[in-house]
Order: structure tokens, then C-alpha cells, then sequence
């Protein structure tokens, strides 16, 4: 498998659950501004939609979406326990954090690093975004992560995701859930692997 990222992006999703999941596979830099990849190729020869995470299989065949790439990869390592056998609530439980996370968390940020935006509307996001992290907080009252006792995918995601709180001048102090969580998930060692790997840390 090869993954296609770009440091601290939404790719830094996947690249966790790889590290968790113990499969073999190759990080392959594609920086969202340049689409430029190691070989001097552009990016959107593979993905003609330009954006990460891309996952190639080693048919040739690729899988895109974050929320889509990460079940993907846990259903490859089973014995992982990185999300709950197909079929089952719990499954279901497991995809309801992740297309939370994908539309309510993930695209409020998205507005914030458009350039050009004017200031009302990323207002506006911080707004909802306050919103969400505000009911993810009572959420992971009692929890260590979202899905109870154990990590799951949906960690990676919103870990991710929230670790763009602090350049965009959100205060995660209001939230001390979530706080406690992003602790635990920051000492995860395939957290910090995944990070270095990425040159955030």
C-alpha cells in the first residue's frame, strides 16, 4: 500500500491507523499547495481530484475519503481492533463518529484556511466548530476515547483534525475532555511515529 500525504493534513488520519495497524505500506509526500510529488510527477496524475488521503492498493486500484481509507485499513489488521467487525451496531456506532467528524468537524475548519475568506464567515465556522467540540466534550465524559475503553479509527480522525485548533486560535482549554484525550492520544506510540514522520514533531 502506498498513502499519499501532506504534513498535517487530514492524511495524517490514516497514516496513524497504518502505524497502529502494523501493515506494511509507503508515506509518499504530496504537499496540497505544490501537488508536487518526490519524483517531480504531479500528484494529480493519481488523484485527479488533487487533495489527500490517496491510498493505493497493490493492485493499482485506490481508495480516497479519510473516513473511507481508515476502515479500510483496520479491516485489513482485524486482529488490531482498530474498529468493530462489519455488520454489527457497533460498526455502525464507529461510522457515525467518522462522518461526524468528516462533515461537522473537518469541513467547519475548512473555511479557515481559505484564502481570502472574509473574517464574518471563519467567525461563523469557529462558531460551529465551539458547537461541535463543545458535545464531543460531554461525549468523552467517562471515556477514554470516542468509542468507550479502546482506540478506534475515529481517534485518529478527530485528533487530527483538532490539532489545527491551535494555529487557528481555537482555545481547547474549554473543553478539558477533550483535552485529556488528546493526551492520551499524543502519547499513542504510532501517534508520535506518525508525526515524526510527517516532520510535525
Amino acid at each position: 500500500m502506498k498513502l499519499y500525504y501532506s504534513a498535517g493534513a487530514c492524511s495524517l488520519a490514516p497514516h496513524i491507523v497504518l502505524e497502529e495497524s502494523g501493515l506494511p505500506y509507503e508515506a509518499i509526500s504530496a504537499p496540497t499547495k505544490t501537488k508536487a510529488l518526490p519524483d517531480g510527477s504531479d500528484y494529480r496524475k493519481v488523484n485527479p481530484l488533487g487533495y489527500v488521503p490517496y491510498l493505493t492498493l497493490d493492485d493499482g486500484s485506490g481508495i480516497r475519503e479519510c473516513a473511507v481509507i481508515v476502515q479500510y485499513i483496520a479491516d485489513q489488521a482485524p486482529e488490531k481492533n482498530l474498529a468493530p467487525a462489519n455488520g454489527t451496531r457497533a460498526r455502525y456506532a464507529l461510522m457515525s463518529w467518522l462522518n461526524f467528524i468528516a462533515t461537522e468537524v473537518h469541513k467547519s475548519f475548512a473555511p479557515l484556511f481559505q484564502p481570502g475568506m472574509p473574517d464574518a464567515a471563519k467567525e461563523l465556522s469557529k462558531e460551529k466548530i465551539a458547537a461541535r467540540l463543545k458535545w464531543v466534550d460531554g461525549e468523552l465524559a467517562g471515556k477514554n476515547y470516542l468509542m468507550g475503553p479502546d482506540f478506534s479509527v475515529a481517534d485518529a480522525y478527530l485528533f487530527t483534525v483538532t490539532n489545527w485548533a491551535k494555529p487557528m486560535n481555537i482555545d481547547l482549554s474549554l473543553y478539558p475532555n477533550v483535552v485529556a484525550w488528546r493526551e492520551r492520544m499524543a502519547a499513542r506510540p504510532a501517534v508520535q511515529r506518525a508525526m515524526k514522520a510527517e516532520g510535525l514533531i
